[in-house]
């Protein structure tokens, strides 16, 4: 593992940096971003992992949400991969919705995305052991957010990963992809058609099974692609019968931008930080 260091900004007492490295999962260079607390009285520092949606890369929570000060407030470190491998000599697809910018957070398994999309064990075992080396003080505690398609990706990562992550939530997720567009169009694929492997992905399907961490999803009234992209219908029937410990609020008239994950960010920490102190 070689990591270089491309930027290192102060932020509210914390330093916001940026590496590259090469990924041995996802066979390209790959970009990461972490906020690291100041931590001036050198305690145990918990770690939560944050994962962007469709088009994004690690820049757009950095730049956009904010969440440096909060970071900084609770006193933990905030890990932000890109959403998806890239480069000239990796698969890529025309529409926005597929390709780089769009990896879904799931192990593909078809041609020509086999290869490298495999951005859910670049996150829980590739990256994680970076972020081991780059946390001072590591309090072994985990947690696990995301947005849209990165919500989806951090439910599932979360679920599939049940005894490390202590928290998850999620702003405007894909709760249910295996019935919606996007999630069949990059179901079909990165995994085939083999809808009894889609439901490995699914959170709807995932939340079916006992011992769940606790879940905050918050979700926008005039979101754009609600509810036809990110309907939660499916999800909370199976909250409900599985008895899991789920909390989905609506928000009255906000949308699907960071304008809207700004607004409830500090609910987001303070609800994950219940379960990382």
């Amino acid at each position: 593992m070689s990591l270089k260091l491309i930027e290192n900004r102060r932020s509210f007492g914390g330093e916001q940096v940026k590496y590259t490295h090469y990924s041995e999962v996802l066979q390209c260079e790959m970009t990461f971003s972490i906020y690291l607390p100041s931590n001036k009285e050198q305690k145990k520092i918990p770690l939560i992992w944050w994962l962007s949606g469709l088009t994004c890369t690690d820049d757009n929570f950095s730049q956009k949400s904010g969440f440096q000060r909060l970071a900084e407030k609770h006193q933990v470190a905030v890990m932000i991969p890109d959403t998806s491998p890239r480069g000239e000599h990796v698969a890529n697809d025309d529409a926005w919705d597929l390709g780089q910018g769009a990896g879904f957070y799931v192990n593909a398994t078809q041609d020509p995305w086999a290869k490298n999309f495999n951005m859910y064990s670049y996150i829980v075992e590739e990256l994680a052991a970076i972020a081991l080396t780059l946390v001072p003080h590591f309090s072994g505690k985990e947690s696990i957010m995301g947005h849209s398609m990165g919500g989806h990706g951090a439910l599932v990562t979360g679920m599939k990963n049940a005894e490390r992550y202590k928290a998850i939530s999620a702003f405007s997720p894909i709760l249910n992809p295996m019935k919606v567009p996007w999630g069949i169009k990059a179901f079909s694929a990165y995994l085939g058609e083999d809808k009894a492997l889609w439901k490995e992905w699914d959170a709807s399907e995932l939340i079916k099974e006992a011992g769940m961490p606790p879940i905050l999803i918050t979700q926008g009234t005039e979101d754009n692609f609600y509810p036809e992209q990110l309907d939660e219908t499916q999800f909370l029937n199976n909250v409900q019968e599985n008895n899991q410990t789920v909390l989905y609020e609506k928000k009255d008239g906000y949308d699907h931008s960071y304008f809207f994950i700004s607004s409830f960010l500090e609910d987001h920490f303070s609800f994950h930080m219940k379960y990382l102190s």
